[in-house]
């Protein structure tokens, strides 16, 4: 066992040796000083684990003795005690960044409570994480094996997400090969229950189904218009659900969430059939179908959402919403700014929606360059780079400034994303898609199984192209690749980011209504 070097400064230092006595007993070795000076002089000397200090001490009062420790060694934990209650001095300490706060008389429990909470606090959490996930495992296995609806799924990824963030917390992160294995269980238990559930989902209207993509903005957005009351929606590409709540405390300064919730992305889990289906409130079959001049399909070159606004148009129209609205897409870090500069205009839509496509676009980047996959090897740094960036970013300033207009603010995504690591040997012809996670084209050769196979386009509201047009999904954490120069193509994208298939992280997304907390 450790044993933590703590050095206590007071006056009345004789006083406190029950405490101290009580301290060593626990394994703890003390130094004790009776001034500020003193302590400044140890503290220039030794290292210590964490530091108590008495406010009220003659000459250099407590205070004064904080300032002079971080200015010598700013990472040391420093614990205030006083006997005063005066508010002027807690503010004073905490803005001194003080670890703890305690208030005389104390006793030998109090402060060993303190001592826990500030060095051993990662190893206590570490154990009860732990001791809870393995406790919760067999619920979760079970509830896999059970499930049987979408909301039975969806409160199992939640789950799945909640213990993966809990334990990248973690010291020693010992549990997470557990939780890794688990998740792939889940996953193939998932993809069994997309194939058997999705095609109903579009066709029987009986069925019991989630909000799927084209159901969105009627559902979760439409409803939240009030006139004279600008509503934000704001959709952040690619953003998969642990990464949305690895943003909320940000966000949870400034707003309340009313509603937090999530929803499903329709197939293929892209940029180019799932927002234009939000968008448009319309499945890519009858995009093709009824708006032939918005849709792009797969044979054309031309860029796939860039008529987003007009489906947006569309869709209003259809819901008999005679509104004043913006639509705002922010790709590169010059319109975010010109975004947030020209706020004040947006107050006079009755909606405003926004598109950020960082995410996506550094997803994208992981794959293409060395050093982006360098600083985000794993899903815990991936989850990392995306907070930093969004702490930084246009972005972020535009939640404020929605917060300090009293305004409300709707936060979705169109997709998420995979961590692929499996190759799946297809063969087709120069015009399928070369899309990772999903093959669309006629002539598809592969090994059936581990894969979703649409041979009918029109039974899952997709288009075709010609007679023999078929649509295969990735599942679990599948990538296709072709045999064709198989070993380089596989090296390349093994432990990349993908989507457009069929994971709960690409399907299960967060849709979250937000109240401002100045409201």
């Amino acid at each position: 066992m450790q044993k933590y070097k703590i050095l206590w400064a007071d006056d009345e230092i004789d006083l406190l040796k029950p405490h101290i006595l009580f301290l060593q007993q626990k394994n703890y070795d003390i130094s004790t000083v009776n001034s500020g000076l003193d302590a400044i002089e140890l503290v220039e000397q030794n290292n210590y684990d964490v530091i108590f200090l008495d406010e009220m001490m003659p000459g250099m009062t407590g205070l004064e003795t904080l300032q002079q420790i971080k200015l010598i060694k700013p990472q040391i934990p420093v614990v205030m005690i006083t006997k005063s209650e005066e508010e002027h001095i807690m503010d004073d300490a905490i803005g001194g960044k003080i670890a703890d706060y305690l208030i005389k008389p104390i006793n030998p429990n109090q402060i060993l409570l303190s001592v826990k909470k500030i060095l051993q606090n990662k190893q206590l959490i570490s154990e009860k994480t732990n001791l809870s996930y393995r406790q919760d495992f067999m619920n979760i296995s079970m509830a896999c094996s059970d499930a049987s609806t979408h909301q039975e799924w969806t409160d199992i990824y939640k789950k799945l997400t909640y213990w993966e963030l809990e334990i990248d917390k973690t010291e020693n992160k010992s549990m997470q090969e557990v939780l890794e294995t688990q998740k792939v269980e889940a996953n193939a238990a998932f993809a069994k229950f997309i194939k058997n559930n999705y095609i109903d989902w579009l066709n029987d209207s009986k069925a019991d189904r989630p909000v799927l993509s084209h159901h969105l903005m009627k559902e979760k957005v439409f409803p939240h218009l009030k006139e004279g009351k600008p509503l934000f929606f704001v959709v952040i590409d690619n953003l998969r659900l642990d990464q949305w709540e690895d943003l909320e405390p940000l966000v949870h300064e400034y707003f309340n969430a009313k509603e937090d919730d999530t929803y499903y992305s329709i197939l293929p889990t892209t940029t180019a059939f799932a927002r234009n289906a939000l968008f448009s409130g319309m499945m890519p079959a009858d995009m093709a179908r009824f708006h032939p001049d918005l849709w792009e399909g797969e044979d054309t070159d031309e860029g796939k959402n860039n008529k987003e606004e007009e489906f947006l148009a569309e869709n209003l129209h259809k819901n008999r919403l005679n509104i004043r609205f913006s639509y705002n897409k922010v790709i590169q870090a010059y319109q975010g700014r010109n975004l947030v500069d020209q706020f004040h205009s947006l107050l006079n839509n009755d909606l405003n929606v926004v598109v950020f496509n960082f995410v996506d676009m550094m997803s994208h980047a992981r794959t293409d360059m060395k050093m982006i996959r360098e600083l985000a090897p794993d899903e815990s740094a991936y989850r990392s780079l995306t907070k930093s960036w969004f702490e930084h970013s246009s972005l972020y300033e535009l939640f404020k400034k929605i917060s300090a207009a009293g305004a409300e603010l709707i936060v979705t995504t169109d997709h998420g994303t995979k961590r692929v690591n499996k190759p799946y040997k297809i063969i087709g012809d120069k015009n399928v898609t070369t899309n990772l996670r999903y093959k669309q084209g006629k002539n598809l050769n592969f090994e059936s199984g581990k894969v979703f196979e649409i041979n009918k386009p029109e039974d899952a509201k997709l288009p075709r192209f010609n007679v023999s047009t078929s649509y295969v999904f990735a599942v679990e954490d599948y990538f296709f690749a072709y045999p064709n120069n198989y070993n380089y193509y596989v090296n390349f994208y093994k432990d990349t980011f993908q989507h457009g298939g069929v994971s709960l992280e690409e399907i299960i997304i967060p849709v979250v209504h937000l109240i401002p907390k100045n409201n």
